[in-house]
């Protein structure tokens, strides 16, 4: 769990039943993980069925469309990114097709900036939010969260540039706008410069991942700042253009963001699930 977050019991229906399914994954790999350098050799989805017992415990309202309305912003590779035909793949999308074939239903993505994913599920546009949520205090106030991927936060400069995100003072950092990133990390380590009477950081947002990871590759940043996998992945495809910056540090869940409804769903979790109780964020 992340700093603060607390276990919630009585979960809304929508979040036992996509739990639950979760749970019925376990078998093909949908278990909870820790963080690693990105692949170096290709994988395939495994192939998931529906389960009946997990089926029916889909809203109507859901299961009469056949599909889960999925909230995404497109790239944070290897997370979440279009292939060269256009397609939306990646580890996120693997699991949320695998949940949503166990549940009888298939995938709906719809593309959205960051910042209206959470608004939008609150809104009741998107029945699931998928884009590498951090399970942050902040959001445990509007939304629910299914914790599944732990994640650290990781920089990356040119080669040699010899940036220490620890005393970073002074330093233009680019970020993705409205991450953990930008909002917490780097404000937070900004005021420890000035509180020192040292230069804060500027801080630099860009609307995309990808954007911020082009900012240092020109020149027109020090270093990126993203969560472990996509900066892991940034520096694989760089063809040695970026480096590492630190260590990763502030591990903390990925979770998606299911819409609330009415009715609890507590019994619909397995007793023998890994995964840990839903919680609110």
């Amino acid at each position: 769990m992340s700093r603060g977050c607390q276990d919630r019991r009585g979960k809304t229906w929508r979040i036992g039943a996509v739990f639950a399914a979760c749970g019925a994954l376990a078998f093909s790999g949908c278990t909870s993980k820790t963080e690693s350098p990105a692949p170096t050799t290709s994988t395939s989805a495994a192939t998931v069925e529906k389960v009946d017992a997990n089926a029916n415990t889909v809203p109507e309202n859901i299961k009469s469309t056949g599909k889960l309305v999925v909230g995404v912003n497109i790239p944070y590779t290897p997370n979440e990114f279009k292939d060269p035909d256009g397609k939306i793949v990646g580890f996120d999308v693997d699991l949320m097709n695998a949940t949503a074939s166990v549940l009888g239903l298939t995938t709906e993505y719809r593309e959205a900036d960051f910042a209206k994913i959470i608004p939008s599920i609150q809104g009741g546009t998107f029945n699931v939010g998928m884009s590498s949520f951090t399970d942050t205090t902040e959001r445990e106030k509007t939304v629910d969260f299914v914790d599944y991927f732990s994640a650290g936060i990781l920089w990356a400069q040119r080669p040699g540039a010899g940036i220490d995100p620890n005393n970073a003072c002074g330093k233009k950092v680019a970020v993705q706008a409205t991450t953990t990133e930008e909002t917490w990390e780097l404000p937070a380590k900004s005021k420890a410069c000035t509180d020192t009477g040292k230069p804060p950081i500027e801080i630099v947002p860009f609307d995309s991942q990808d954007a911020a990871n082009n900012a240092v590759l020109l020149g027109q940043a020090d270093a990126m700042s993203a969560d472990s996998p996509v900066t892991f992945y940034a520096i694989k495809q760089s063809n040695g253009k970026l480096e590492e910056a630190g260590e990763i540090v502030d591990s903390a869940p990925y979770g998606r963001c299911p819409s609330g409804a009415e009715a609890p769903a507590a019994a619909n979790l397995p007793a023998a699930s890994p995964w840990p109780p839903a919680t609110r964020l």
